[in-house]
C-alpha cells in the first residue's frame, strides 16, 4: 500500500486530503472532536513537508445539496485551533469559492472545503457522475491522501474515484487504524476477548461470524443480548428482540459450544418500566426479566451489577480486547453503569484495548474518559466492523499498489 513515505517531495505541491471530520453538533458547537483531532497528525505532517494542503470531507446527511446545520465551517476552525495556524474555509466545494481558496493558499498553508455531500456527485450510485466529481476535486491538487478512516467501506468519489484520478497514497491515520485491526485478526495476544453491544443482532451477525473461530471468548450485552436470552428459552419482556435472529443465535451458541469458545451472557438486568429518564427500575435475574414488577411489560435496558463486575473482571484480565457497541442506554445515567464498567476496565488491561468506534467511542467521551486511556480509538465504527467482518474496502483497496 503506498503510504505518505512513498511520495516525492512535496515541498510547494498541492496536496487534497480526504478527512473524516464528520462530527456531532450542538447547532454549531462541536460535541465531540475526536475525529478531527485524530485527522491532526497527517496534516500536520503535509504542513511541515510545505504542501498546500486542501481538506476535503463530508458531515452529516444532506441530500446532495448545501444545507447549512451540515456546514463544515465549525469543523474547519477547530483544526485551525488543534493545527495552532490560520485554517481557510471555503463556503463552496468545487466552484468559485473553492477554486480562489486553493488559489491563495502559501506553502504550508490549509484550506477546508465545503461539505462534499452538497454536491450530489459524492454519493452518486452512477460511477460516471462520481468520476466527474471526483474530476473537479482532483484539479485541486498534485496529490491525493486518504484518512478519512470512517468512510473507506463506502465506494464515493473523494474515496474511490478521486484515488484513481491523483498520484495517492494513504495517511498516518488510516495507517495506523489498518495496524491494529490487522492485529486484531491475524496476530491477537491471548487470551482474546470481544465484547460486543448495540441494540441488534443483525448489525453484527457479520463480526460474529468472522471472529468467533479466533476468539478465546464473546461478551454480549446491550440490546442484542435479549435475541440471545431469547435462543437460551428466556422471555424477555418487551425488551428489544429481533425474532427473525433467533435461530441464528442459537446456531453461534452451538458453534461456539464446539469450539471451545466461552460466550458471556448477562446474569442480571436493569428493567424498567418505561423508556426515559424518570422510569422506574428494578433488577432481575437475566433468564426471568418478566417476573421484575413491571411483568411483561418491562423493558431491559442495561446489563446488571452483577454482570457489569463479571464482564469488568473478563476484559481486565484478557491481553487483547475488541469492544464495539454499549451495554445499555449510557445517555440516560442510571442505564449507564454496564457501559461505564466496561470501559474502566479497558483501561486496565496489560495489552491492545481496542474501543470500535461509532456509539462506543461516544460513549466513553461522554462518560468522561480520555483517548489516551485506551489503546486505540478507531474513527470508523461501520467501516472497523466491515474489516473485522473480512471485507474488502473500496476506499483501501483502490490505494494497494
Amino acid at each position: 500500500m503506498r503510504k505518505l513515505s512513498d511520495l516525492p517531495n512535496l515541498d510547494g505541491k498541492r496536496v487534497v486530503i480526504r478527512c473524516d471530520l464528520n462530527v456531532p453538533l450542538d447547532g454549531t458547537r462541536i460535541t465531540d472532536d475526536g475525529r478531527i483531532v485524530a485527522s491532526v497528525p497527517t496534516i500536520k505532517y503535509l504542513v511541515d513537508q510545505g504542501a498546500k494542503v486542501v481538506v476535503i470531507s463530508h458531515l452529516g446527511r444532506p441530500e446532495g445539496a448545501p444545507e447549512a446545520k451540515y456546514s463544515l465551517e465549525p469543523a474547519a476552525k477547530r483544526l485551525g485551533e488543534l493545527l495552532g495556524q490560520p485554517v481557510f474555509f471555503a463556503s463552496d466545494t468545487v466552484g468559485s469559492e473553492a477554486r480562489g481558496a486553493v488559489k491563495a493558499l502559501d506553502n504550508g498553508g490549509v484550506v477546508v472545503l465545503e461539505n462534499l455531500r452538497f454536491n450530489p456527485g459524492e454519493t452518486s450510485k452512477d460511477a460516471s457522475e462520481r468520476e466527474a466529481f471526483a474530476a473537479k476535486l482532483a484539479e485541486f491538487g498534485d496529490f491525493f491522501i486518504s484518512d478519512g478512516f470512517g468512510v473507506v467501506h463506502r465506494k464515493q468519489a473523494s474515496v474511490y474515484e478521486l484515488a484513481k484520478a491523483l498520484p495517492s497514497a494513504v495517511g498516518l491515520l488510516i495507517e495506523k487504524e489498518l495496524d491494529v485491526l490487522t492485529r486484531l485478526t491475524s496476530t491477537p495476544e491471548r487470551p482474546y476477548a470481544v465484547v460486543l453491544g448495540g441494540s441488534k443482532v443483525s448489525d453484527k451477525l457479520g463480526v460474529i461470524d468472522h471472529l468467533l473461530p479466533t476468539v478465546n471468548k464473546l461478551l454480549v450485552g446491550g440490546g442484542m443480548v435479549f435475541t440471545f436470552l431469547a435462543a437460551q428459552g428466556h422471555k424477555v419482556g418487551s425488551s428489544l428482540l429481533e425474532v427473525d435472529q433467533i435461530d441464528t443465535c442459537k446456531e453461534y451458541l452451538k458453534r461456539a459450544a464446539e469450539l471451545g469458545i466461552e460466550v458471556i451472557l448477562p446474569t442480571d438486568i436493569v428493567v424498567a418500566s418505561k423508556f426515559g429518564a424518570d422510569a422506574e427500575v428494578a433488577v432481575t435475574a437475566a433468564d426471568a426479566i418478566e417476573s421484575s414488577p413491571f411483568g411483561d411489560k418491562g423493558l431491559g435496558l442495561d446489563i446488571g451489577p452483577d454482570s457489569a463486575a463479571r464482564f469488568a473482571a473478563e476484559i481486565a484480565s484478557s491481553k487483547t480486547v475488541f469492544w464495539n457497541g454499549p451495554m445499555g442506554v449510557f445517555e440516560i445515567d442510571k442505564f449507564a453503569n454496564g457501559t461505564r464498567a466496561v470501559a474502566e476496565a479497558l483501561t486496565e488491561v496489560q495489552g491492545l484495548s481496542v474501543v470500535g468506534g461509532g456509539d462506543s467511542a461516544a460513549a466513553v467521551r461522554i462518560l468522561g474518559f480520555a483517548d489516551n486511556q485506551f489503546g486505540h480509538i478507531s474513527t470508523g465504527g461501520g467501516a472497523s466492523l466491515e474489516f473485522l467482518e473480512g471485507k474488502k474496502l473500496p476506499g483501501i483497496e483502490v490505494l494497494n499498489d
